[in-house]
């Protein structure tokens, strides 16, 4: 199916369609957004095919290792971690969004194999990526919100840092971030610059970076105070390098995707296969966010990366050969006359797993 020569704000191909039609008194038909990005890939293919196979293998890569990071964690947060802390909540939701943007990439791949040209097949992916995109941004805010409130201000954030107040907010973010997108792609792109466009930009990226680098530097400021006990600083540089991530996860995966949105709105002469080539590989780093989210929950609970490895270590012990028990078993015996002291067991695992989450 040939691709279309949309026009608008976001559409990549023909840019310069509407001036010409101005000129020859022509009317633009408008169509949705949602068309545009239907056949994006299409064009793509097209025009750039070595690019096309190129960016194929990056998005498999990306859903693989985002699949495998991603389901051990949800399986660390929801069935090793016992108390579900308002950070926690907003994790397991930011873990679910990034499987499903890992998940939309197969559906994209079979409807340009399998239903080229078929808008209603083409709806899950394109629906599915923007809403877990945005979804991504506001969860990510939401947990450097969460640790700048326990941190630097403990008492007076109290009352609403509690787990039922967390998913109120989930639920909101997920109902916001769907309505919005929907009304998005929704929209009648006609050639002229998009107030949604600017909307859109400026409530679910600018305005959370802003909050993340006010809280950042707040953050450090709390850090230069003289008289911190050794643990509340350990904490509040934890908290600190949690909000470096979340900021440069921004600027790497959000950045270029919105920077490009509005180039392209501002500029609507902007060549045609230099807009396709940017829309691509902005989604691609964008798309890449589902890999580096695994280094925030790093930062989100002191006991994520000690629960990680005593699974892999319990994984370890039990593949280790009986003739290795029965040595052990022998010297053992041999020091049966020394005192014993325990070591680290599965009683202390199940005791760091408990201790594991941050208030």
């Amino acid at each position: 199916m040939p691709a279309a020569s949309p026009t608008g704000p976001w559409a990549p191909a023909a840019p310069n369609a509407t001036a010409a039609a101005a000129a020859a008194n022509v009317s633009v038909p408008e169509v949705p957004l949602f068309h545009l990005f239907a056949l994006l890939d299409e064009e793509l293919h097209a025009a750039f095919p070595g690019l096309w196979v190129a960016l194929i293998a990056v998005h498999g890569v990306i859903f693989l290792a985002g699949l495998v990071l991603n389901g051990l964690a949800l399986y660390v947060f929801c069935c090793r971690t016992q108390a579900k802390t308002p950070s926690v909540v907003y994790t397991i939701n930011l873990v679910v969004t990034d499987l499903l943007v890992g998940l939309s990439l197969p559906t994209r791949f079979a409807v340009f194999y399998g239903a080229r040209g078929c808008l209603r097949c083409a709806l899950p992916h394109v629906f599915g990526y923007f809403l877990n995109m945005h979804c991504s941004i506001l969860f990510l805010t939401c947990i450097c919100v969460d640790r700048y409130l326990a941190i630097v201000q403990p008492d007076g954030s109290r009352r609403w840092r509690q787990p039922a107040c967390a998913r109120a907010v989930c639920a909101f973010v997920w109902l916001a971030a769907g309505a919005v997108t929907l009304s998005v792609l929704g929209v009648r792109a006609g050639g002229g610059p998009c107030c949604r466009v600017f909307a859109l930009t400026v409530l679910e990226f600018l305005l959370p970076l802003l909050v993340i680098s006010v809280f950042t530097g707040r953050i450090v400021c709390a850090l230069s105070r003289p008289g911190l006990l050794r643990q509340g600083r350990q904490r509040r540089v934890r908290a600190m390098q949690l909000l470096l991530t979340v900021l440069v996860i921004f600027l790497v995966c959000f950045t270029p995707f919105h920077a490009r949105q509005v180039a392209v709105a501002l500029w609507p002469e902007v060549p045609s296969h230099a807009s396709l080539v940017a829309y691509h590989v902005a989604v691609t780093l964008s798309s890449l966010n589902s890999c580096m989210d695994p280094i925030v929950y790093c930062f989100v609970t002191s006991g994520f990366q000690a629960t990680v490895r005593g699974l892999f270590r319990r994984r370890g012990a039990e593949r280790e050969p009986h003739g290795s028990t029965v040595v052990g078993m022998q010297r053992s015996s041999r020091a049966s006359g020394r005192k014993h002291i325990p070591g680290p067991g599965p009683g202390a695992f199940t005791q760091d797993l408990a201790n594991g989450p941050e208030a």
